[in-house]
């Protein structure tokens, strides 16, 4: 047998056979949580891709990735919280914070509108200031300004802020913003939903059931969400099948989820610090996730943290949507991941891995 033969069956033969597994998904059966932590263990990236592309093409049977032309908006950075992951945020009175005029907010819609844009995904920090009021009004000024645009705002921290300095239920604070011009929930500060980690690297924030049931109730009144996975910080493999294993259960019982988005943590200048996670380890996990979370309809390329050419190779890991154009982006970038891409080029690296661009909206709908 020739050395470089030899050297493959010695490699080969240190792998966990993951044939029991393989059979299970080709046959359209639910994985365990201990097959997911498998294939998280499993090193041969190549057999991942297979099952997670096989998957992708069974949830959507075509040659399209699709995107959204849309902005991001940190209406503030003022955060009380303090989250040892995050360098976007400043305390309650400090100089560098700020809260956008509507003004502010107007232009860059407008700029985006004025690019054919349709989605606003607007987040910020936990402003004691701002209670619902605020954003009622602000969203009411938005849709009657820009009827046409969809608003994908507010994460579940925000929300549950929000209902508690408001003094309201979970469901009331989502009826009122709903009536208010809310389209859609975004799946943000999921992190890692088990206890251990968030009570390590976001302590003041909620808990893992608390953003769960909230998600829960914004399904119930008729609000759609993305979920998202925020890896690589103090979590463990095994927190990572944990966290999804939450999501594929409340998306059994509420079907509300529209797509999983999964993103490393960027250490850069967070009192949290520690290394950045390769690209190794973002193609198994987002590979792991499209097998593992069998009823998301939509996995989504995190680009802006992995880079448009990561992204563009995630095509082949179960992903089957690109995401949005951004065109703006502050809070990842203040850890120094600076990523942006414009219409023609998110385009031509879907072209170039052999798939099919389309617009879409937030309902993932085809758009013109």
């Amino acid at each position: 047998m020739a050395v470089m033969e030899r050297e493959l069956v010695d490699i080969r033969s240190t792998y966990e056979p993951i044939d029991d597994i393989a059979d299970k998904v080709y046959a359209g059966e639910r994985i365990t949580d201990d097959d997911a932590l498998r294939l998280l263990k499993h090193p041969n990236l190549v057999d991942l891709a297979e099952l997670a592309d096989h998957v992708r093409q069974v949830k959507n049977p075509n040659n399209t990735v699709t995107y959204i032309i849309g902005r991001n908006i940190n209406y503030t950075n003022v955060c009380w919280v303090r989250c040892g992951f995050c360098n976007f945020y400043r305390i309650p009175g400090h100089a560098e914070g700020y809260v956008l005029s509507k003004d502010e907010i107007f232009q860059k819609i407008q700029e985006m509108v004025d690019v054919g844009g349709i989605e606003i995904l607007m987040q910020g920090g936990l402003n004691p200031k701002l209670k619902i009021e605020w954003y009622e009004d602000l969203f009411r000024s938005i849709m009657a300004k820009f009827p046409s645009v969809i608003l994908h705002a507010l994460s579940p921290a925000e929300l549950i802020y929000i209902k508690n300095i408001s003094k309201l239920s979970m469901e009331e604070t989502f009826i009122r913003l709903k009536a208010a011009g809310l389209h859609s929930v975004p799946g943000g500060g999921a992190e890692i939903l088990t206890d251990r980690v968030r009570s390590f690297i976001s302590p003041y924030k909620d808990t893992a059931e608390e953003w769960l049931d909230c998600m829960r109730v914004a399904h119930k009144v008729g609000l759609r969400s993305s979920a998202t996975m925020m890896y690589g910080s103090i979590d463990t493999l095994e927190d990572r099948v944990e966290h999804l294993q939450k999501l594929r259960d409340l998306q059994d019982e509420t079907g509300g989820f529209t797509a999983f988005i999964a993103w490393n943590y960027q250490p850069d200048g967070t009192e949290l610090g520690g290394t950045r996670a390769s690209a190794f380890d973002y193609m198994r996990t987002i590979a792991v996730s499209r097998v593992y979370l069998d009823n998301f309809p939509h996995l989504q390329a995190s680009w802006v943290t992995q880079g448009p050419k990561i992204g563009q190779v995630s095509l082949r890991y179960g992903v089957d949507d690109f995401g949005s154009t951004m065109m703006e982006e502050n809070v990842v970038s203040q850890a120094g991941c600076v990523f942006t891409v414009p219409i023609e080029e998110i385009e031509r690296l879907i072209t170039d891995a052999g798939y099919v661009p389309r617009r879409r909206n937030t309902r993932y709908e085809f758009v013109v």
